[in-house]
């Protein structure tokens, strides 16, 4: 890992492997050590994998004024692959991730090979929001670290998938814990998610688009995906039966055969 100077910012970010880069932009709180570890190394092979930490999250070094926009979180982004000479990638963003993956390639298409938009929404009047059962999870604030992270599996994976794999809670838990992010600055993050809006804007988007769900997501329903997929020229989007809003890890092996499928076009 290393700290690099950009914009008002000193952006934690690793880089994996070699050849045609892909971008991976992380969701709402969350920082690089989410991604499933099995998604990095398939990715390694092939490609060079540049992931990093958002602003305000992890160990990026962030200013402790000033309001957070999606669009600020492109800018940072494009900025990273600049400062690392990364002129044109695939991009992926997963979650919050992908609402910034969309600003992103509105603003700079020329830098956008394949976009993929995993779990994630159009913000706005058009979006669709979690059940209030899941609203009150998201607002529990009880029992520290441990009790922020039991509620993140519950809204994360589906009970089956737990049950059935335990050593990789146990690893997940201990990627989750490594660096986390602050109560104002994830207010700052919740308060951009709350104000993107990109939905008239998404038929602008002309860069070949992958769009991937899990059927059973409770933070982000599935209809988010579909609504993106009908505004996206000729987007493609696949729905993970039985999964849950970390459909990468639940489903890593057809996951990652469809993305690289599809980024090899």
């Amino acid at each position: 890992m290393e700290l690099i100077p950009v914009r008002d910012l000193k952006i934690c970010c690793e880089s994996v492997g070699d050849g045609y880069p892909i971008v991976l932009i992380m969701g709402l709180t969350a920082n690089m050590d989410w991604w499933d570890p099995e998604l990095i190394t398939a990715l390694s092979r092939q490609y060079r994998v540049l992931m990093f930490d958002n602003r305000g999250s992890g160990r990026t070094v962030t200013p402790d004024e000033g309001k957070f926009t999606c669009e600020m979180l492109a800018d940072d982004t494009v900025a990273l692959m600049d400062a690392k000479g990364i002129t044109h990638a695939n991009i992926l963003g997963m979650s919050m991730g992908g609402l910034i993956a969309q600003e992103l390639t509105l603003k700079y298409p020329e830098r956008v090979n394949n976009l993929i938009l995993a779990c994630t929404f159009c913000g706005g009047q058009h979006m669709v929001q979690a059940s209030d059962e899941v609203m009150k999870i998201m607002t529990d604030h009880s029992g520290g670290l441990d009790g922020l992270f039991d509620r993140t599996l519950k809204l994360m994976f589906t009970k089956d998938f737990l049950d059935a794999n335990p050593a990789y809670v146990i690893n997940f838990k201990e990627r989750y814990l490594r660096a986390p992010m602050s109560d104002a600055n994830t207010l700052r993050q919740l308060i951009a998610c709350a104000k993107a809006d990109t939905y008239d804007r998404l038929p602008e988007i002309t860069n070949q688009t992958l769009i991937a769900t899990g059927t059973d997501d409770p933070l982000i329903p599935p209809q988010n995906s579909r609504i993106l997929a009908d505004r996206i020229p000729g987007a493609k989007l696949i729905e993970y039966e039985g999964c849950s809003h970390g459909f990468i890890s639940q489903a890593h092996d057809a996951f990652i055969k469809d993305l690289l499928d599809f980024i090899a076009l």
